[in-house]
């Protein structure tokens, strides 16, 4: 009977092709484009090819649950947390209509969630309760420079009184001692007292160093005459006697350049089983585009974004605290672009790769090495490959991450700069003088790759562009496994949908990885139609789920100590080779620090694999996992949730 319709088989795909080749002969291109993407659709749905290349799908949400997704991260409830705020829509912005998703991959249903505020751009992190930790976002839409009709800056407020700090409220005017121009401020500011300062060796007093704040003002009328080109003092109108000498303001050039976003001060945890979010304290500074890492003590540290006028945080990082919910400064100032990628290291200190993703200065912040935030000691690393072309770049601690192995990946030049990247850039940082050397090239240049670590020690790379938002349709449909035992690349299926910025890999509980968003600047090669927000999901299921089978697994505790053991079950037990604990992940802007493969030690007997938790809790931070088991073909089993306290 097999023969017989293998037979059958083979007879219609002859006469499929005679078809073919019959209509060639009447149209040509027309046929030669139609059987082309015929026989590719043909061929990456066969069988064998899937089992090498893996294979993409797309998910369409119906119309009125589509989103511009801009964050996205893995609930331990196995649901996706889908994130846009408004989405870079300045309409939505307006409208103060912000938008959040929750989306079960499995079930395959999506739900809207109130969102409390405009959470674009915004910084996450998984928490230990399960909680996912949400700070920052925006406060004012970038305005560019045609678009700014009223002068306007940075207005920094003086306060020389050591005695009571002061407030101003918005609306307070303020007028140039030289240049007689008035400005407004457009919110209230708190300026702090100033500091006596004595001889240290005299106790002699020798000054006060005034306390100051940092305010956004514009002028009161549009136009260029109401710009100013030089520095000058402001008096402040409504202050009288000693407020009105020990109180004024400094600005610089107030003019009508272009106006970058502002950042809010904003904080809260979501919660996977209300599936709300719950306010808490506000951070300290306003922050748009900030990193959120999870430090020794469970504590969450916070670096970089633009504050509330629109300029680079200046160093001033700060930590929460998830018992209180507080936010405290940190003792030290150290200063990185927006999104700087920042992981935890096992001994405590925290590794900066470079990578970061687009607003500050080209000479801050940008060399990479390892940060100890108590001491706030910076020591460099050299060796990194295209170093100047580092913003939109990828970086991921490679499986298993007790190598402490990192890869840099692609990345491009400052702001919309031309320059990418086609290198990737390891550095091992047990040994004993970390360098960076170059890896396995890409093929092209890449800003913005999407990276996700599998639970069988690969790395899924893939997306990307090769100028700044895709310009010129340089969006690169490839993808490729990385393999860290053998230090290489193998192209897989090529993805159906171009990803840029604003797009994100997450790796599902069942193996397979999800891609989000996708926000191109133009559509065409010739870079004058806009582009149009990727609002499709995309999913990816490995070569390993196209095998003849999967190691099962259940059972077992729902919480596991470190240096404590769990048993679980599993039909397969004998055939298991690996044991991988991943961290799920929170992906925005190229940026996922939260990503990490721990490997576990293992045994088995019978239908039972006990599995046992390293006992560094910078190794293995508190919070839920994804523990996955390995086959001897290298197939993963479907992950069963597990808590580590």
């Amino acid at each position: 009977m097999k023969d017989q319709a293998g037979r059958r088989r083979a007879r219609r795909l002859a006469i499929g092709t005679a078809v073919v080749l019959a209509l060639a002969g009447m149209n040509g291109p027309w046929l030669y484009r139609f059987g082309t993407e015929q026989y590719h659709q043909y061929k990456i749905n066969k069988p064998e090819y899937k089992a090498a290349n893996g294979h993409w799908d797309i998910v369409e949400f119906p119309e009125e649950y589509r989103q511009d997704t801009i964050h996205a991260a893995l609930l331990h409830t196995g649901k996706v947390l889908l994130v846009a705020g408004s989405g870079n829509n300045q309409d939505n912005f307006d409208e103060k209509k912000f938008d959040t998703r929750i989306w079960d991959p499995v079930k395959g249903t999506i739900k809207k969630v109130p969102t409390p505020a405009d959470l674009f751009c915004t910084g996450h992190t998984q928490l230990a309760n399960g909680n996912l930790l949400i700070a920052g976002g925006t406060k004012r839409y970038e305005k560019l420079k045609g678009d700014v009709t009223k002068a306007g800056g940075l207005m920094v407020v003086h306060n020389e009184n050591p005695d009571k700090p002061m407030t101003l409220p918005a609306g307070t005017k303020f007028t140039g001692k030289e240049n007689g121009k008035t400005f407004v401020s457009k919110d209230p500011v708190l300026v702090p007292r100033a500091k006596k300062v004595f001889d240290p060796q005299t106790g002699v007093f020798l000054r006060n160093d005034p306390g100051l704040g940092r305010i956004y003002v514009e002028a009161q009328r549009s136009g260029t005459k109401y710009e100013t080109g030089t520095q000058d003092n402001y008096r402040i109108q409504g202050l009288t006697g000693t407020d009105a000498r020990n109180t004024y303001g400094i600005a610089q050039k107030l003019a009508l350049d272009k106006k970058d976003f502002q950042g809010i001060r904003d904080a809260y945890e979501f919660d996977p089983v209300a599936e709300r979010y719950i306010k808490v304290d506000p951070m300290n500074e306003a922050r748009w585009y900030p990193t959120l890492t999870t430090l020794s003590d469970g504590k969450i540290l916070s670096v970089s974004g633009l504050d509330d006028i629109g300029q680079l945080v200046p160093g001033k990082n700060e930590i929460f605290d998830p018992k209180t919910k507080k936010w405290t400064y940190t003792q030290k100032i150290r200063q990185f672009p927006t999104y700087p990628a920042l992981f935890l290291m096992q001994n405590g200190k925290i590794f900066y790769s470079g990578s970061n993703a687009g607003y500050g200065p080209d000479n801050v912040g940008r060399v990479p090495g390892i940060w100890d935030v108590d001491t706030n000691k910076f020591t460099k690393l050299p060796g990194l490959g295209d170093p100047n072309r580092m913003e939109t770049s990828g970086t991921v601690l490679l499986p298993p991450a007790q190598d402490e192995k990192f890869m840099v990946i692609g990345g491009g030049g400052v702001g919309e700069s031309k320059l990418s990247s086609k290198k990737t850039r390891l550095i091992d940082l047990k040994a004993k003088n970390p360098h960076f050397v170059d890896g396995p090239q890409l093929e092209k240049g890449t800003r913005y790759p999407q990276t996700s670590i599998l639970p069988d020690d690969t790395l899924l790379v893939s997306g990307g562009s090769e100028d700044y938002r895709g310009r010129g349709d340089s969006n690169i449909r490839q993808a490729r496994l990385y393999h860290p035992d053998s230090n290489s690349f193998t192209r897989v299926a090529d993805p159906l949908v171009g990803r840029n910025y604003h797009s994100g890999s997450i790796l599902l509980p069942d193996g397979r990885v999800m891609f989000f968003g996708s926000d191109s600047l133009y559509a065409d090669k010739a870079n004058t139609k806009p582009g149009k927000f990727e609002q499709r999901i995309e999913i990816y299921t490995p070569p390993y789920l196209y095998r003849d089978s999967r190691p099962s697994l259940s059972g077992g505790p729902r919480t596991i100590a470190r240096g404590a053991s769990g048993t679980f079950t599993s039909k397969h037990a004998s055939s298991i080779k690996k044991v991988r604990l991943i961290r799920p992940s929170a992906s925005t802007h190229v940026t996922d620090v939260d990503q990490r493969s721990i490997a576990l030690d293992f045994k088995t007997a019978g239908d039972k694999v006990t599995v046992t938790v390293p006992k560094s809790r910078n190794l293995v931070q508190s919070g839920w996992y994804m523990l996955f088991v390995d086959d001897d073909q290298g197939t993963p089993s479907t992950a069963q949730w597990v808590r580590v306290p």
